[in-house]
């Protein structure tokens, strides 16, 4: 049988709401909603709105939004249990977001080790906060300007054997659906999904990712 890998999105999907929404909405000035708009409509990339986004914003509210987003950034429930589900039954879980390591880190660390955290990285060495893309597009990958890009992510840690599992919500997921094997949404990809008729299973907490991951019984044992 093929094994079980999964690639599971951070923002609004192991937190309930999109981080950089939450840290634009609160530090940024008003034309990120331009730029949030661009992305979600596909009319720019998602590096170039998500690098342009965090450009707005000072290198010296590095400290304060950090605060910010571990004080209210809500975690999804039951993603505890999921996370020891994945450990218990050997199956890889991998961290794959289009959020930034300065706060994806701090948030992921209460839940111990994962296979991989693959994010983007922020630097914080000018007079406004740059994005750096270290997980770039390989040569399969039909937009090339993912910032993280998830579908080149998943070539990378998959093989003939591999049952790649996708758990997310966003456009930023979207890609990597189009190539799993099993896909566990919510929100707007499910919507793309249903328009473009990838096979998707919804979940709204990560108890309903563990009883989707039972069910996959030819995949579990």
């Amino acid at each position: 049988m093929k094994k079980p890998v999964i690639f599971c999105d951070f923002d609004g999907t192991v937190t309930m709401k999109d981080n950089i929404v939450s840290i634009m909405e609160n530090f940024a000035p008003p034309e990120w909603e331009k730029l949030k708009d661009g992305v979600l409509s596909r009319s720019i990339s998602i590096q170039e709105g998500v690098g342009k986004m965090f450009s707005l914003l000072p290198s010296t509210q590095k400290e304060e939004i950090i605060r910010f987003v571990l004080e209210t950034a809500k975690v999804r429930e039951g993603f505890s249990e999921f996370v020891q589900y994945t450990k218990e039954h050997s199956i890889p879980l991998y961290i794959v977001s289009g959020g930034i390591d300065f706060f994806v880190h701090p948030m992921l660390e209460r839940y111990g080790s994962f296979d991989g955290i693959y994010c983007n990285e922020a630097n914080f060495e000018g007079t406004n906060i740059q994005i750096n893309w270290p997980h770039s597009c390989d040569a399969e990958c039909v937009n090339q300007n993912c910032g993280c890009c998830k579908p080149t992510i998943i070539r990378e840690l998959s093989d003939n054997d591999t049952h790649s599992i996708v758990i997310g919500d966003s456009v930023t997921d979207l890609e990597a659906a189009k190539i799993a094997d099993t896909v566990i949404s919510r929100d707007y990809l499910s919507d793309q999904c249903e328009e473009l008729g990838i096979p998707y299973k919804p979940f709204h907490t990560f108890y309903d990712c563990i009883d989707i991951l039972e069910s996959l019984q030819p995949v579990n044992k």
